[in-house]
């Protein structure tokens, strides 16, 4: 895959408390800017179900941009390497999610997941997105 021909999709999850309030988003970039971000919250949930959302949630809106090749990452390395095949999946909930994540992947010639620091200036910014949709839910309480 060059730059010129890939999207990549930047997703986050976070939740306060694990199991707590728990938020996803994702960062969509294009030819080297952000085409599109966004972000929602997803009630009581642990940081890995949340993780899976963003992705969810981010391939979902990936289509919009490309058919072809689409680069996921995740500060996830859990994630990550459960949807590449080097961890085995043991809960029956995150395997649904893995399985709803494979059926997506399914839309686009190839994709692949690979982990990055949270210090990635895109995840920043889908963490700082996620912190954004918590401290809302939690002004609302």
């Amino acid at each position: 895959m060059t730059a010129a021909d890939t999207v990549t999709l930047y997703t986050d999850g976070a939740s306060r408390g694990n199991p707590g309030d728990a938020a996803w988003a994702y960062v969509i970039v294009q030819e080297g800017a952000i085409a599109a971000s966004r972000s929602g919250y997803i009630g009581k949930a642990t940081n890995n179900v949340a993780e899976y959302h963003a992705v969810i949630n981010g391939l979902r809106a990936a289509r919009a941009f490309t058919e072809g090749r689409l680069r996921v990452r995740s500060d996830s390395e859990l994630v990550v390497r459960q949807l590449t095949g080097r961890y085995r999946i043991r809960k029956e909930h995150l395997a649904v999610l893995a399985g709803e994540v494979q059926q997506l992947a399914r839309n686009f010639a190839e994709v692949r997941f690979e982990s990055v620091p949270r210090e990635h200036p895109c995840i920043q910014v889908a963490d700082r997105l996620c912190n954004d949709v918590l401290d809302s839910e939690a002004g609302r309480k």
